[in-house]
């Protein structure tokens, strides 16, 4: 067995990385994802090692002072941070040119090829589901054998080995939260509307939903939800709850954990018996009936992504959502007392100024308790890539995602709509939500019943505000 380093790199500060499968880019509040995807295959390798720099504060020279004691090192990467992770890899192999490099992520996953021949100090790169391919690399077997596995031969060829079928017994990864226990400290990541300390964890992968811009199911994880065990999360749970006493919210991060409703109500009565705080990704379709059963066992939060207020809008996604039931599904939980944090994207295929100012009204009007404004990020792989290639939306030979402060930008334009005015809505979007007497009075109000949640509102508003001064420094340059 290969001496195995599992790295997510160093970045730009605030950088999300953990979440680094579907948002590469400084968020509005610093937050941090734990580094799941790269945590699973370390648990396949023993004696490995999980190194997640960018909430750790860890610098480039801490972790290639690390080099000389690993034969491998896979890291996640992404289509923004490309470039950023091969200088990475780069150092590492400067400092122990016998390391083998592999990488692993949705970028690598659709353009396995492009990425070896961009990064020639890359040995291999683990397309699609990859756990167990990158579990036979660190087994150091031949790479000619290994399934899922593109790599570089003896004489410099790129060469594509079959397919790995995907993974359908999912109770045969173990537990990721033995390595966050291992290796990680779980208070360096903190998410704004989670409460803290949290552990986030996946209990089944894939998508039944199409969304055209959505980058995880269209390149890893499949659109069938293949799901563990239900007995098998809750042991996780109580795994958690024994190694972390302090932890105060369970998260569940499968991309619709509500895509499966008996399930997710027959772990939520686990969860209830458990007495757990817990929270997950969700669709804005759930009847009233199983909102009400898993809040009766637990359930404080849903994230939910409703992207617009538009009908069209969410046609053209294939978001397979109606407004109207997506308001009645909001009026529920605000009744059930089932907080929301609402997540929206501006700029996506039919966007106007018109739509815009319909989905800030649809946000005011629905009221989740926190949002977060994102604009459309047309990531090789998607159905949005190809689509916006095709009808010219996208300049696909210079396209950035992020700025050099780590900013997200705008990559669509529309003959009607410019970079920079779908840019600017964002501001407009979170200033009009925020800065309205019931919403300033709601946040007060909350945080005076609650110490903690002050000190955190406090820190949120201080680094809101250099978000936003950043933001306008993108648009004077």
């Amino acid at each position: 067995m290969m001496r195995t380093l599992f790295l997510q790199a160093p970045s730009f500060d605030g950088f999300d990385g953990g979440a680094g499968a579907r948002y590469q880019a400084r968020r509005e509040i610093k937050s941090y994802w734990f580094p799941t995807w790269l945590a699973q295959p370390a648990a396949l390798v023993p004696g490995s090692k999980l190194v997640d720099a960018p909430p750790h504060n860890q610098t480039l020279a801490d972790v290639t002072n690390m080099a000389r004691d690993f034969d491998l090192c896979v890291m996640h990467t992404s289509t923004p941070s490309f470039a950023s992770d091969v200088k990475v890899a780069e150092a590492l192999k400067a400092a122990n040119p016998a390391m083998k490099i592999g990488l692993i992520g949705a970028k690598v996953a659709v353009q396995a090829h492009e990425s070896l021949r961009d990064a020639p100090v890359v040995d291999w790169v683990a397309r699609n589901e990859f756990d167990f391919t990158v579990k036979e690399a660190a087994e150091g077997r031949d790479l000619s054998s290994i399934k899922g596995l593109s790599f570089r031969n003896g004489e410099g060829v790129i060469v594509h080995n079959d397919d790995r079928p995907m993974l359908e017994n999912m109770d045969d990864l173990p537990f990721v939260s033995e390595v966050y226990k291992r290796d990680l400290d779980h208070r360096k990541y903190f998410i704004g509307y989670l409460k803290h300390p949290y552990i986030s964890f996946y209990t089944g992968r894939g998508c039944k939903s199409r969304c055209t811009f959505c980058l995880w199911p269209q390149t890893v994880g499949g659109h069938r939800y293949r799901t563990r065990s239900v007995g098998h999360v809750l042991e996780e749970i109580a795994f958690i709850k024994q190694a972390y006493p302090d932890v105060k919210e369970i998260f569940f991060d499968d991309d619709t954990f509500t895509d499966n409703l008996p399930r997710a109500e027959e772990i939520a009565r686990g969860l209830g018996r458990m007495g757990v705080t817990w929270s997950c990704n969700a669709k804005a379709n759930v009847p009233r009936d199983s909102l009400k059963i898993m809040r009766d066992n637990g359930l404080r939060l849903l994230l939910v992504g409703y992207e617009s207020g538009n009908q069209q809008i969410l046609h053209n996604i294939k978001k397979g959502m109606r407004i109207e039931v997506a308001k009645q599904f909001t009026k529920d939980c605000h009744e059930l007392g089932i907080a929301i944090h609402g997540t929206f994207i501006l700029g996506l295929p039919g966007e106007t100024k018109e739509t815009i100012e319909e989905t800030i009204r649809f946000a005011i009007e629905t009221n989740p308790h926190t949002l977060q404004v994102s604009l459309a990020a047309p990531y090789p792989g998607t159905f949005l890539y190809e689509q916006a290639a095709r009808e010219g939306w996208l300049d696909t030979a210079n396209t950035d995602y992020v700025d050099a402060h780590g900013v997200q930008i705008a990559p669509l334009a529309y003959q009607h709509l410019s970079h920079q005015e779908i840019f600017d809505s964002v501001e407009t979007f979170y200033k009009r939500f925020y800065f309205r007497a019931p919403k300033i009075a709601s946040i007060c109000g909350e945080m005076i019943r609650d110490r903690q949640m002050l000190v955190r509102r406090l820190r949120e508003g201080v680094e809101f505000f250099g978000f936003l001064r950043e933001r306008a420094k993108a648009r004077a340059a």
